[in-house]
C-alpha cells in the first residue's frame, strides 16, 4: 500500500508540474520560469524512472534467486514502514518457505535413497542412452560389480542377463543363472518402464531366489521318493509274499518228495500270473514315470483350432454317445489360429477329455463345452469345462503333482503331463472348479 501511495505521490507532482509548464507557456511567464519547469519536469521523469526501476531491480533479483534455486539470500529490513522495507518483508518470507520446503525435499530424497540402498531386492535405474541413475548396495552384489555407469556394460557379467533387460518391457519376468564367487546364483528379473518429467527410464529390480529354488526342490524331491515309495511298495510287497508261499511250498514238497497235485499246480500258476501282472504293472508306473522326464521339445507350427477340435471330437464320438454326453465347441474368431506343437496340444485336449469324461459318470447332466478365444491382453484361451461332480477343495492344489490321482484306477500323470507340455510352449494351465456345479481347465498360451 506504501508502494503505491509513495508511486501515487510522485505520478501527481510530475503531472502537476508538466500542467503548470502547460500553462506558463500560454501565459508567456518568461524564459527563465519555462526553463526552469522544463528542468524540473525532466528531473522528475528521472526521478520516477528511478524509483520504479528500484522496485523492479529487487523483484528480478528475487525471481532469479528463485529460479536458482537460492533461497539464501535474507533482504534486509529497517522497520522503518517503507514500502521497500515491506517489500523486503514480503521476500524473505517467500524465501523462507521455499527454503522449508527444498530442505523437506532432500531429507525425504536422502531418506528413500537410504532406503534404496539398503533393500534386499538389487535394483536399477537406466536411461534411454543406457546412463545408470541409481544402482543400490544388493544390485552391486549380486552382480559382484563395484559400480556401474552404462548398462551395457552388464553384457561383461552376464550375456543373458543383458539381453532380458533390453528386451523385456513393463511387467516381463525371466530367471537367469549367472556364476558369482558364493556360488550359482538365480535371478528373477523384473523390469518396469517408467516416464518421469518426459525422460523414459527402465527399473530393473533383481532377486535371488536360488536359496526359495532350492527348498522347493528338496520338496519336490520328498514329494516323488515318498509317491514312488508307496507305489512300488504297494507292489512289490505282494509280490514277495505271494513268491515266498509258493516257494516254500514247492520246497516242502520237494523235500519230502511228495509229489505235485493238479490243483496245487493250478494254484502255483495262478500266483506266477498273479506275480506277472503285479510286475507289469510295476513296469508300467516305471515307464509313466520316465515319460514324465522325456517331454520331447514343441515342433511349432500353425493349428487351426477349428481342425484340432474336431479331431478331438472324432477321437471320443463313440465313447461319448455311449455315455450320452453333449458335446459342443465353441470358437471366437472361428478361423481362430494357435502356434504350437500339434500333436503335443492335442494330447493335452485328449488327457482332459478323459478326465472331464470320467467327472460326468454320476452326473445327471452331461456336457462338456470345448471353448476357444482371444481374451482382453491377446493371449489364446482353451477351456474345457465339465458339468459333472467337481474337484474337492483339498485336491485342487494337488492335481498337478505327479502320481496324485483321485480316479481308482488313474496313473496321476495326465495332468502332470499337461501342464509340462504347456510350460514348454511358455503357456500355462489353470483349474476352476466347484463342487456339484463342474469342473473348467484353462490352457493360456502367450501371445
Amino acid at each position: 500500500m506504501d508502494y503505491k501511495l509513495g508511486l501515487l505521490g510522485r505520478i501527481l507532482a510530475f503531472a502537476a508540474t508538466v500542467f503548470i509548464l502547460s500553462y506558463s507557456i500560454i501565459s508567456e511567464f518568461g524564459v527563465f520560469v519555462t526553463s526552469l519547469l522544463i528542468i524540473l519536469v525532466v528531473a522528475q521523469t528521472v526521478f520516477l524512472l528511478k524509483y520504479s526501476e528500484s522496485s523492479f531491480k529487487k523483484v528480478r533479483q528475487f525471481l532469479n534467486n528463485i529460479k536458482l534455486s537460492n533461497y539464501s539470500t535474507v533482504y534486509p529490513v529497517k522497520f522503518d514502514g517503507t514500502e521497500i522495507d515491506d517489500l523486503h518483508i514480503e521476500f524473505n518470507a517467500i524465501l523462507a518457505k521455499l527454503r522449508e520446503d527444498q530442505l523437506e525435499k532432500e531429507a525425504n530424497y536422502h531418506y528413500f535413497r537410504t532406503v534404496f540402498q539398503h533393500l534386499s531386492i538389487g535394483l536399477i535405474t537406466f536411461e534411454e542412452d543406457g546412463s545408470i541413475q541409481i544402482l543400490n548396495t544388493a544390485a552391486k552384489r549380486m552382480l559382484n560389480i563395484q559400480q556401474l555407469t552404462n548398462i551395457e556394460e552388464i553384457s561383461k557379467v552376464n550375456k543373458e542377463l543383458h539381453y532380458a533387460i533390453h528386451n523385456l518391457r513393463t511387467g516381463g519376468s525371466e530367471l537367469i543363472k549367472i556364476a558369482h564367487p558364493d556360488g550359482i546364483m538365480q535371478l528373477s528379473v523384473y523390469v518396469i518402464e517408467l516416464v518421469l518429467r518426459d525422460v523414459k527410464f527402465k527399473l530393473v529390480s533383481l532377486q535371488n531366489i536360488q536359496s526359495e529354488l532350492e527348498e522347493k526342490e528338496m520338496e519336490a524331491w520328498q514329494n516323488l521318493v515318498r509317491v514312488l515309495t508307496h507305489e512300488i511298495m504297494n507292489s512289490i510287497a505282494p509280490i514277495s509274499s505271494l513268491a515266498a508261499t509258493i516257494r516254500e511250498e514247492i520246497a516242502s514238497k520237494n523235500a519230502t518228495n511228495e509229489p505235485i497235485e493238479r490243483e496245487d499246480l493250478d494254484d502255483y500258476l495262478m500266483g506266477i500270473s498273479t506275480i506277472e501282472k503285479r510286475s507289469e504293472g510295476l513296469i508300467n508306473f516305471v515307464s509313466d514315470f520316465r515319460s514324465l522326464a522325456h517331454i520331447p521339445l514343441p515342433k511349432f507350427s500353425a493349428i487351426k483350432i477349428a481342425e484340432l477340435f474336431e479331431r478331438v471330437e472324432l477321437l471320443f464320438k463313440t465313447q461319448l454317445e455311449s455315455e450320452h454326453i453333449d458335446l459342443q465347441c465353441r470358437i471366437r474368431p472361428d478361423d481362430l489360429l494357435l502356434f504350437a506343437d500339434c500333436s503335443l496340444i492335442e494330447q493335452v485336449l485328449i488327457n482332459l477329455m478323459q478326465n472331464a469324461i470320467h467327472a460326468l459318470e454320476e452326473s445327471v447332466v452331461k456336457r462338456i463345452l470345448l471353448n476357444a478365444y482371444i481374451d482382453e491382453s491377446g493371449k489364446i484361451i482353451i477351456e474345457i469345462t465339465d458339468s459333472g461332480k467337481g474337484i474337492a477343495e483339498e485336491a485342487l492344489g494337488k492335481i498337478f503333482i505327479p502320481f496324485f490321482t483321485t480316479k481308482k484306477k488313474g496313473s496321476g500323470i495326465g495332468l502332470s503331463l499337461s501342464k509340462q507340455i504347456l510350460r514348454r510352449h511358455k503357456g500355462n494351465i489353470q483349474v476352476i472348479s466347484k463342487i456339484e456345479s463342474g469342473t473348467t481347465f484353462k490352457l493360456i498360451f502367450n501371445a
